[in-house]
């Protein structure tokens, strides 16, 4: 469980910390210009010696984000390489340790069964804990509560 949380406030925060994520660049604006297509980008790819990218099949998957004008591979090694969609300028290239931290939080980092047969149960006793503890939290408002009306009612009722 503790494993859970830990991992999951990291998740919350990856967006804030280039060391968990790197942060999406800017490329050219794509208005009017022409794209690089998949292949030309591939080609680009396998010249940076991190990604160690030798065919299709070492990328895990491509993210084209045209408004930034940006494609952002993702390599099996865990790899980030951002590469400018129209010229295919390197914008960046960096290690991405969010998936690691996400298989991690998910379980899938041990095993597949580990998601179901550890994991969701763990989340549905967390689950379980959170509701319990609401209402043993909430019991002692309501009998203040209701001790008050009763104790108002009893003083209208003795006027």
């Amino acid at each position: 469980m503790l494993l859970v949380v830990v991992t999951g406030l990291i998740l919350q925060v990856k967006k804030e910390f280039s060391w968990i994520q790197p942060p999406t660049q800017r490329g050219v604006s794509i208005e009017d210009q022409s794209l690089l297509d998949l292949d030309s980008l591939l080609e680009i790819v396998q010249e940076i010696p991190e990604a160690n990218v030798a065919q299709w099949s070492d990328i895990d998957r491509f993210d084209i984000r045209p408004n930034k004008g940006v494609a952002k591979v993702r390599c099996k090694n865990r790899w980030e390489v951002q590469l400018d969609l129209t010229s295919g300028e390197l914008l960046s290239s960096k290690y991405r340790r969010s998936d690691f931290i996400e298989s991690l939080h998910d379980g899938s980092f041990f095993a597949d069964w580990c998601k179901l047969f550890v994991f969701l149960p763990n989340g549905i006793v967390l689950l379980g804990l959170l509701v319990s503890g609401i209402w043993l939290w909430y019991l002692p408002i309501k009998s203040r509560r209701n001790k008050k009306r009763r104790l108002a009612q009893k003083t209208e009722s003795k006027q």
